[in-house]
């Protein structure tokens, strides 16, 4: 990345290593595949001008990540998903579910949203989310519990987080 000086040890691995799932996180909430490099590179921005706070945080990719997730839903509220789909599914139905997920991520408490979203959509484990979240980790596990809960109230009992997991969603 161009503009990285020499004081800013190790963000350009940083950059590399996170703008892909970065990218992939807002794409499961957008379906726009410009729009979640826009995040990405958003989050990524962010970390750049926070760099000296955050470049000696254990959790360094949960923060990222967690960035990623707030500016990726607050796109979702500013207008809804593209109509796409990967994986052989009809376009108008991965366009519905992904309404829907905004929808019940919205409804969640900011603690259950954020937990839910690192640990499923990210993909980072739950001793990764606790860190991130500043927490133990048995209060992030009840964080994801708990989130899991209120979404198949909100979705219905049908759902289940391997959709979150294998991109169903």
């Amino acid at each position: 990345m161009q503009g990285v000086s020499p004081g800013d040890d190790g963000f350009e691995e940083v950059y590399r290593r996170l703008f892909p799932r970065a990218a992939t996180l807002a794409y499961r909430l957008l379906g726009d595949r410009t729009a979640a490099e826009d995040v990405a590179a958003e989050a990524l921005a962010r970390t750049y001008a926070h760099w000296r706070k955050v470049s000696g945080l254990a959790y360094l990719d949960g923060w990222v990540l967690r960035v990623a997730t707030n500016l990726a839903i607050d796109v979702a509220r500013r207008r809804p998903p593209i109509l796409q789909a990967d994986k052989g599914v009809d376009p108008s139905e991965a366009t519905t579910l992904r309404l829907a997920l905004v929808a019940a991520l919205k409804s969640l408490p900011r603690r259950q949203r954020q937990a839910v979203v690192l640990r499923y959509l990210s993909g980072l484990p739950e001793q990764e989310v606790a860190r991130t979240l500043g927490v133990s980790a048995s209060t992030a596990s009840t964080h994801v519990q708990r989130g899991l809960a209120a979404l198949r109230a909100h979705l219905g009992e049908a759902f289940r987080e391997e959709e979150l997991v294998d991109g169903r969603i």
